[in-house]
């Protein structure tokens, strides 16, 4: 083995050192992510309160804006329900701007699932979520909004 063969070996080694760290540490990062529990829905202050119609338009007139305004934050809504929808382990409620289709769509949590069942078309409901955001859809030409961790409120 020449010198210059010597004074390489180390390098090597600090670089795999380094490396295995990095994919620990990316490994805890990922971890904490897939675990992450979010604290009960109903339990936490909305940052916002108001109608079902209310929030259609604000994202009709310019969703870029209403999205940076409500995505990822709790908001109450109230409105009348025009729809539920039982999808695999859990319960949607659809509330639906009749005029122009746009609509909201309610996931709930698992704990809220039965009581959402018990709402029918025409019921007037307050439910506090978490905005995903908006979106228009070219498709269906529409503007649909979507929560996530619905609670009853």
């Amino acid at each position: 083995m020449t010198g210059a063969e010597r004074s390489m070996k180390p390098w090597k080694k600090k670089v795999m050192v380094g490396g295995f760290l990095l994919l620990l540490a990316g490994a805890a990062v990922v971890w904490y992510i897939f675990s992450e529990e979010f604290e009960d829905t109903a339990k936490q202050k909305a940052a916002f309160e108001l109608s079902a119609m209310q929030l259609i338009n604000e994202f009709q007139q310019n969703d870029s804006l209403a999205n940076a305004k409500y995505a990822d934050k709790i908001l109450t809504v109230n409105g009348r329900v025009s729809a539920t929808e039982k999808v695999d382990s859990t319960v949607n409620i659809k509330m639906e701007d009749e005029n122009t289709g746009a609509y909201i769509i309610f996931a709930f949590q698992p704990q809220d699932a039965t009581t959402a069942t018990k709402f029918e078309a025409g019921d007037s409901v307050s439910i506090k979520g978490s905005c995903s955001g908006g979106i228009y859809s070219q498709i269906l030409e529409t503007q649909a909004i979507t929560f996530k961790r619905c609670a009853i409120n």
